[in-house]
């Protein structure tokens, strides 16, 4: 069996109607994993299920729309996956939100509590809705996208980046309680990928030509070179790897 085959895999994957999470769903899926496709809006999320359903046949992809800042919403999410797909082996918290640029000073109390609640306290719900499954199967991966902004100040996305160092250690802290259960807790951290989330970053042409001359790699990320990784975390080459932060940003933190 190869390192990477997710075959007979149950997989929710949140913010993955665009973007990396829609990367990762699709490569998770063409290693034989079920996906959950899950964001905001239904329709968004029935389109990619039924393009990945198109390619790697019926009943592999399933859509069920949820907002990650509503609990009740996602706990009604985990419901139906189960009952539609069985327990859940592997999740992916992908989807987040930034509600302001600019300095920690303009900040409101609104604005800051929106990125924490999203980028961390939704997280912490989704990894217990997601562990009685993996710890009744003694056996489960848990991957955190969160971003080289965790490693470094801003003052522009201080407070997302404030999110994303938190996430870090929320994997840390997870991975030590459910080692014992054979549970891996692992992040993600991407640079600039070229998204609609991160189109400030990339959309105008001198910003994107600034900001890939100082990247080792010359380039941007795409969705699919943080896919990869996300495979790895989730699949048994990475069975012994545990709250573990992956850098992926074309070398631009050395």
């Amino acid at each position: 069996m190869s390192l990477f085959d997710l075959g007979g895999k149950t997989a929710i994957i949140t913010g993955s109607s665009r973007g990396i999470g829609r990367a990762i769903a699709e490569e998770l899926a063409a290693q034989g994993a079920k996906v959950v496709i899950s964001s905001r809006k239904q329709d968004a999320c029935e389109e990619v299920a039924a393009a990945i359903n198109a390619r790697h046949g019926a009943g592999t992809a399933i859509a069920l729309a949820a907002s990650i800042s509503s609990k009740s919403a996602l706990e009604e999410m985990f419901v139906s996956a189960r009952e539609q797909l069985g327990p859940i082996d592997i999740l992916v918290c992908n989807a987040a939100s930034n509600p302001y640029y600019g300095s920690m000073d303009g900040i409101s109390d609104e604005q800051f509590r929106k990125i924490l609640d999203n980028n961390v306290l939704a997280n912490h719900w989704l990894i217990q809705l997601a562990l009685p499954d993996m710890r009744a199967k003694k056996d489960g991966a848990i991957v955190v996208i969160s971003s080289i902004g965790g490693l470094k100040g801003s003052d522009t996305i201080g407070g997302y980046n404030i999110s994303k160092a938190a996430d870090f250690q929320l994997v840390r802290n997870y991975a030590v309680e459910n080692g014992k259960h054979n549970i891996r807790v692992n992040a993600i951290a991407p640079g600039v990928v070229k998204t609609d989330f991160a189109r400030a970053l990339w959309e105008d042409q001198r910003v994107h030509d600034a900001t890939a001359s100082r990247t080792p790699m010359r380039r941007l990320g795409e969705p699919r070179d943080i896919a990869g990784a996300a495979v790895f975390l989730s699949s048994p080459a990475a069975t012994w790897m545990t709250g573990q932060m992956v850098i992926v940003d074309g070398g631009v933190t050395i």
